[in-house]
């Protein structure tokens, strides 16, 4: 790797962007492309560097020029947790042991500790003062854990008009129910409010708070990679 091309690379992992750095293996020369930038590059395919961003997964292509490695350089996956109840106590653990940077936001005093949620982000401010602040994007999942409406709906409500790749709620289906009322009231669209998971997670049957984090989980996980 030259000194501008490692320049490339640490400036864009300095300001938060996704790359990909490809090698042609014929004759080492490089390129850095990043998300949203022309992949014309070395003869390469869009889609094969979108893949590569996506999954965050090594691999050759080939190109009219010769075989391309590309090695994605993307920001680890993060996870809102709103609601610092029983079910995030097991979920936030999880999350961290996949590798997500984990925040904990909960407005309620006592709510979201350290004793509670070691190395979490802790966040105990109202999600209509600081979800703009928190910025979801395409690497963020948020789920709504509360069951209140004060809590839960203005998170969900940034999340929708975000491009999180994920958003979750917990609650029965006359919960989901009543919750898209009050959205679409709102005026979100149906295909906006088809964006919540809910009731959240696969339906494996849980029951016990672990249990849900387990299907929680599994459900970002696979929004994430398939």
């Amino acid at each position: 790797m030259n000194a501008d091309v490692l320049r490339a690379v640490v400036a864009a992992q300095v300001a938060g962007r996704d790359l990909v750095l490809a090698t042609r293996l014929t004759d080492g020369v490089q390129a850095v492309i990043e998300t949203g930038s022309p992949t014309s590059a070395l003869g390469l395919d869009g889609d094969a560097v979108a893949s590569a961003l996506r999954t965050g997964e090594p691999r050759t292509v080939d190109t009219p020029d010769g075989a391309v490695f590309l090695r994605p350089y993307i920001r680890p996956p993060r996870l809102i947790v709103v609601g610092a109840v029983h079910i995030a106590q097991a979920l936030v653990p999880m999350a961290q042991i996949a590798g997500f940077e984990v925040t904990v936001l909960d407005p309620r005093e006592g709510f979201a500790t350290a004793d509670r949620f070691p190395g979490a982000e802790l966040v105990k401010e109202w999600p209509d003062r600081v979800m703009e602040t928190l910025r979801p994007d395409d690497r963020t999942g948020v789920v709504a854990l509360t069951h209140d409406p004060k809590i839960d709906d203005p998170a969900l409500i940034a999340a929708i008009e975000s491009n999180a790749f994920y958003i979750g709620a917990l609650g029965s289906r006359k919960t989901q129910g009543a919750r898209r009322e009050r959205l679409g009231a709102l005026g979100f669209a149906a295909a906006d409010l088809e964006r919540i998971h809910g009731p959240v997670g696969l339906p494996i049957g849980a029951r016990t708070p672990e249990e849900i984090a387990v299907a929680v989980l599994a459900q970002v996980i696979g929004a994430l990679r398939l």
